[in-house]
């Protein structure tokens, strides 16, 4: 069973990285809104991933994380459990250097292959409570 490493977790809060947020649209009564303006608020960059690619919180949204241009440092899976996976094995073809699922998004397999692959791994956590959590 997968456990998250406070360290791990306290390092991609912490450090500016570009967050690929994948299920992040302009419906501002679903989690992934505020999460992803918090996220914004700490100092990283947002990447809406959606297939209806809208532009959210200022910045440009793509239909799929294949799509997204350039490097994409943690992909924050905001997607039901049983689709995660896939999203996970597209966060290392493309190479991220983390995975983080929120809460209740919880795939031991897919967090195997990923940290298998060497990325990072958060899993079934919320930056928005991880984060103020140690001061952010």
């Amino acid at each position: 069973m997968h456990t998250n490493d406070p360290a791990v977790v306290d390092r991609l809060l912490r450090t500016p990285g570009r967050w690929a947020v994948v299920g992040l649209s302009t419906n501002t009564s679903r989690a992934a809104y505020g999460v992803a303006a918090y996220l914004q608020r700490i100092g990283h960059t947002i990447v809406p991933v959606h297939p209806a690619a809208p532009t959210v919180h200022g910045e440009h949204g793509y239909a799929t994380l294949a799509d997204v241009p350039g490097t994409v440092d943690v992909v924050d899976v905001f997607v039901n459990a049983g689709l995660a996976g896939a999203v996970v094995d597209e966060a290392i073809e493309r190479g991220a250097r983390a995975v983080w699922l929120q809460l209740d998004v919880i795939d031991e397999d897919a967090a195997a292959r990923a940290a298998a692959a060497g990325l990072d791994v958060v899993m079934d956590a919320c930056p928005a409570i991880e984060g103020p959590a140690r001061g952010l």
